[in-house]
């Protein structure tokens, strides 16, 4: 009997061995599930990041691209001042230190503001484009493109982009050509 008693025990014990290793099997199944889960949404997250961090990167090039935009849309009346001014002068024969001066300002203005990325249209003689120029009169002619013929005051790019449109006289092609 105490042998019989014995294999019973034995028989128990490992009935409860294989039972506690398909609880540890379960157990080790659910933590490969969870793993899997948080590896999944740790990828997630990392390329959430990267973007992010590229947007960030981008949105800074654009800042300091950008950033003298507005001083510089600023100043653009103070050249035009300075450009007429020694135009009047030019006309009126006149010859002065003072319009050496202001040449010499008006030129080291130019420099700097082409320095930081600005560039003047070039209108007269053109086609007429609408994302550069801006007509403010227009004459029939008989061309077969819209060529500007006068500029009435100088349109400028900033980084490749429109900062002030050309105002600009427009001989208009034949009728029946472009517009």
């Amino acid at each position: 009997m105490s042998e019989n008693a014995n294999q019973q025990q034995e028989k128990k014990a490992l009935i409860d061995v294989e039972q506690e290793l398909k609880k540890l099997q379960r157990y080790i199944e659910e933590e490969k599930k969870r793993n899997e889960e948080i590896t999944v949404k740790l990828k997630y997250l990392q390329a959430d990041f990267e973007n992010y961090r590229k947007r960030i990167d981008r949105e800074i090039k654009e800042i300091e691209e950008f950033s003298n935009y507005n001083l510089i849309k600023k100043l653009l009346p103070t050249l035009d001042e300075l450009e007429l001014a020694i135009r009047i002068a030019e006309e009126r024969n006149e010859k002065s230190s003072i319009l050496e001066g202001v040449k010499i300002a008006y030129k080291n203005l130019l420099s700097a503001l082409e320095t930081e990325g600005l560039r003047r249209i070039e209108a007269l003689g053109k086609e007429f484009d609408p994302n550069l120029h801006e007509a403010v009169e227009k004459v029939q002619g008989n061309g077969e493109r819209n060529v500007v013929i006068d500029e009435i005051r100088p349109g400028y790019l900033y980084k490749e982009h429109v900062i002030r449109p050309s105002l600009v006289k427009v001989e208009l092609a034949r009728r029946g050509e472009s517009v």
